[in-house]
Order: structure tokens, then C-alpha cells, then sequence
């Protein structure tokens, strides 16, 4: 799919997220790093199970431009196999709690779609909630959000990560989405959580030519004058359209991400810190 070419729409200057009891400006737009503490993530590099390989990997990215890191336990990619909340509670704990005491002012993300995880987390030090099923999972993780006062990104994904490939039929995909978003920031403004972070969630339940269409109707979505969270990096909708392996898609990634900035991305979620630091930088 041919993706069209668009004037830069810059990011408005009222954009940005309270976190703790400072304001994260996002006019200027941020990178988010990945961090993976799961032995099955997709991309490799992403990943320790060690607070020692965490620490590390932090670091790199705190020297690279990172402004938030986002920490899973769970691996959303397509088919990852379902493990219990304790064993997620297990691997992100004492990564959170590292992390924090070793980058004591550095945004922490955690990814997560589970209200419990969320809670132990937060306690922990955890500073966003970033939840890839739009609370359709736990619902209670909104009132867990809502009682510590966190930002929430809200993603769209239909089903969950093991079936979300099956649930791919949109009658109009930015219709789909814009109902989904408005339904889903009503909701939460009523229950008084105002600092909302919009993923369209490319590579959850969207094929790869879907995909395509959200990159190409992106800055349309800022009509919910909310930041959006933009995920690309090293994903299928790059390497398997290319016949190439995620190692080999940084290139890729790196000429979509600079369309995601054109189209009012505030927010860049990466593997590789450094290029979307440059990236930013010169746009």
C-alpha cells in the first residue's frame, strides 16, 4: 500500500501527561524504549530476564535520548503463549524496582493488561500504565488507574494476543477506531482519568496492509486532541512485507517512524533508541 505524503502537523503545544508531580511536555515529540523482561518477545535484543541485563539496557537508552522506558512481562505478539498473573507479578517487580532505584527521575512505563499487575506495579514505581487491550480484558485496571492517578495508554486491539489475528474484519477501519477511541476516552474521563495516551495499536488484530491504512489516516486521529503513541519498530508489518527478519528492518522502521512524526506521532515506541533520537532531532 502506497502511503500518502502529508505537510508536517507538528504537535500541538498543549500536549502533554502529568507524571508524579511534573508535566511531560509532548510538543516536542519523545522516544519510549523497549524493554522486555519475557523469553519470547519477537526481537531478541529486547529482551533480559536479569535486573542486571535490564540495568544495562536501560542505561544504553538513557544515554541514547530515551525519555520513558516501557517494561513488559508478557509477550503480546501474535500466538505468545498465556501465563499466570503471578508469573508476570514475578518477572516485572523487582525490574521496576531496580530501575527505579538505580534512574531514580526516569519515566517508567509497564505493560501490562492486568489490574493487579498494574497495582503491585505502580507500588513498585511504576509511572504508566500501558495497556493493549484497551481495558477489555480487566476492567478493573481503569479503577486501578484512576485510584493512583497514572496515565493510561489506551490501545486498540480487538480479542486478546491469542486470537487477535482472527478478528481482523473492520466494515470501515477508521470509523472502527474513532468509535472505539471516542466510546473508550468518554469512559475514562468519567472516571476522572484525563491523561490519555491513544495507540491505534498497529499489529494487533490488523492485517498488514490495515496497518498501512492507519499509518496513511494517522493525523486524523489527533481530532481527539489526545498525544498518540506510535509502535512500528522491527514489526511483521515491515519484515514479512519485505521478506526480510526483524534484525534486518531498522532501515524500515526508522522511514515509517519519520511518516509517524509528519503525521503528529508524540510518541515513538522503539527497540532502537539512538535513530529515533536523531530521528526527532531533525525533523
Amino acid at each position: 500500500m502506497q502511503i500518502s505524503n502529508v505537510e508536517n502537523t507538528k504537535n500541538p503545544s498543549n500536549y502533554s501527561i502529568r507524571v508524579r508531580d511534573k508535566l511531560v511536555d509532548l510538543s516536542t515529540p519523545i522516544v519510549m524504549g523497549i524493554v522486555n523482561v519475557t523469553p519470547d518477545s519477537f526481537y531478541a535484543k529486547s529482551r533480559s530476564e536479569s535486573i542486571k541485563g535490564v540495568l544495562k539496557i536501560v542505561e544504553k537508552m538513557l544515554h541514547e535520548g530515551v525519555n520513558i522506558v516501557d517494561i513488559g512481562g508478557y509477550s503480546s505478539r501474535p500466538n505468545a503463549q498465556n501465563i499466570d498473573i503471578s508469573e508476570e507479578i514475578d518477572r516485572v517487580s523487582p525490574i521496576i524496582k531496580a530501575v527505579r532505584k538505580e534512574f531514580g527521575e526516569l519515566n517508567i512505563s509497564l505493560d501490562t493488561f492486568r489490574s493487579e499487575v498494574a497495582r503491585i506495579g505502580i507500588e513498585n514505581g511504576a509511572d504508566i500504565i500501558n495497556d493493549i487491550s484497551g481495558f477489555e480484558i480487566d476492567p478493573q485496571i481503569i479503577d486501578v488507574v484512576a485510584h493512583y492517578k497514572v496515565p493510561y495508554v489506551l490501545m486498540h486491539m480487538i480479542g486478546t494476543p491469542q486470537n487477535m489475528t482472527e478478528n481482523t474484519n473492520y466494515k470501515n477501519l477508521f470509523n472502527d477506531l474513532v468509535l472505539y477511541f471516542s466510546t473508550k476516552i468518554d469512559f475514562l474521563k468519567k472516571k476522572g482519568i484525563n491523561d490519555i495516551i491513544l495507540d491505534p495499536g498497529f499489529g494487533f488484530s490488523k492485517t498488514i496492509e490495515q496497518n498501512y491504512e492507519i499509518l496513511n489516516f494517522l493525523e486524523h486521529l489527533q481530532l481527539f486532541n489526545k498525544p498518540l503513541l506510535v509502535g512500528l519498530s522491527r514489526k511483521s508489518m515491515i519484515y514479512k512485507k519485505l521478506g526480510i527478519r526483524p534484525e534486518d528492518s531498522l532501515p524500515e522502521t526508522i522511514r515509517l517512524n519519520k511518516i509517524a512524526l509528519d503525521k503528529g506521532a508524540s510518541i515513538l515506541r522503539v527497540h532502537d533508541v539512538h535513530e529515533a533520537f536523531e530521528l526527532i532531532k531533525n525533523i
